[in-house]
């Protein structure tokens, strides 16, 4: 294996651990927020709306945290500095 192909095996093998974790995090959190917003609405149905309307708001804020994985993906894959010194070294 030339070091084109190493760089890129290890890029998109990181990407992809970079991917799983920040999807499983994002998702376990986002799991645990709406089961405690049904659990509270159940609890307090006269303020259903304001706990729904702060679920959506906590929802977004965990989403990012996914998003966040995919660009340090891309940036894994396409913006890797090590292409560069692969490339200098030939």
């Amino acid at each position: 294996m030339d070091s084109y192909a190493i760089i890129g095996a290890v890029s998109v093998l990181g990407a992809c651990i970079c991917m799983g974790i920040g999807s499983l995090g994002s998702a376990l959190g986002e799991g645990n927020a709406a089961a405690a917003a049904l659990k509270a609405m159940a609890q307090q149905p006269d303020e259903a709306g304001r706990i729904r309307s702060t679920m959506f708001v906590t929802l977004a804020m965990l989403e990012t945290t996914a998003l966040y994985a995919l660009l340090i993906a891309f940036l894994a894959i396409y913006a890797n500095p090590f292409w560069n010194y692969a490339i200098a070294q030939q």
